[in-house]
């Protein structure tokens, strides 16, 4: 293959990855008119439509989808390998972007990053905390940080850290004014406080398990938080019960300042995983991150 035949290539794939000529040619460095004869020129060279215009977007043909499925993991693997071989004499370096929850960059990632970004000072780490399920391919993340059960089947999935629990909880003062419960089905005679879940709008549902028995409750209360700290605060001030991850509540526990319910029916389950798309080779700043949090027993 000629060099100017793996030029258009990579326009091409930019544009369908873009589908927009004006975005496409100011990440290539080049102007609009350059890059639509540059198309032209590779759909007369193959003598096949690959790209339909509109005013709105532009879109693979199908030809354009099927060379696409070809193309794209051909021209990650190139650039792979030369970002890779470049590094064998290097230090690791650049940038690496990743999306997660607050709970996971507070308790596992910041406690691994802290330790090796003063060893390397050319790493540079963006960590974008989002509760919701970040499209990471979409938005141009490295990685992703979620619970195993979130993520799609067709990702690479590194456990990060220990399994985890859920814990209801309420305060001693609730708990001077109600019965404590005894089963699931007596929460319904219980204030609760309710979380507003990112992801999908809806409120969470208690996730109760014993043994083969497993219920999804749905609670009611007067409160409706998006953010765990307020449904913490609102627990320790005897608002309600709360649901929440066992280690957000450790030290409210041990000290006495919340009571622990229906302990029997949260068992452990998977804990946080960093997952990324694809097992091409990555760069050497994105190994050292993956091993660096990797979830060693």
């Amino acid at each position: 293959m000629r060099r100017e035949e793996l030029v258009d290539l990579n326009a091409f794939m930019v544009v369908a990855e873009e589908q927009s000529f004006t975005r496409a040619a100011a990440k290539l460095g080049t102007s609009q008119s350059t890059l639509s004869h540059t198309i032209r020129r590779l759909e007369t060279r193959l003598n096949v439509r690959l790209l339909t215009r509109t005013t709105r977007r532009v879109a693979p043909t199908e030809a354009g989808e099927r060379l696409l499925t070809t193309l794209v993991p051909a021209l990650d693997t190139i650039s792979s390998e030369i970002a890779s071989l470049s590094e064998l004499s290097e230090r690791p370096s650049g940038t690496v972007r990743i999306t997660t929850s607050e709970h996971a960059a507070n308790t596992l990632l910041w406690p691994a990053l802290a330790k090796i970004l003063p060893n390397y000072p050319d790493l540079h780490v963006e960590l974008a905390i989002d509760a919701s399920l970040t499209d990471i391919v979409a938005e141009r993340f490295d990685a992703g940080v979620r619970l195993e059960e979130t993520i799609a089947r067709d990702m690479i999935a590194v456990p990060i850290g220990p399994p985890l629990r859920m814990a209801v909880v309420g305060a001693p003062s609730y708990f001077e004014r109600h019965p404590i419960p005894q089963k699931p089905q007596d929460l319904s005679h219980h204030t609760c406080i309710n979380l507003r879940l990112p992801t999908s709008g809806g409120v969470y549902a208690w996730e109760l398990e014993k043994g083969k028995r497993a219920l999804r409750v749905r609670v009611d209360g007067q409160l409706t938080f998006n953010n765990v700290p307020m449904i913490r605060q609102a627990a320790l001030d005897g608002f309600g019960l709360a649901c929440v991850m066992e280690d957000q509540m450790a030290a409210y526990l041990e000290d006495g300042r919340l009571i622990r319910v229906l302990e029997d029916w949260c068992p452990a389950f998977p804990g946080y995983h960093l997952y990324y798309p694809s097992r091409r080779q990555s760069s050497a700043a994105f190994r050292l991150i993956v091993e660096a949090l990797r979830y060693r027993k």
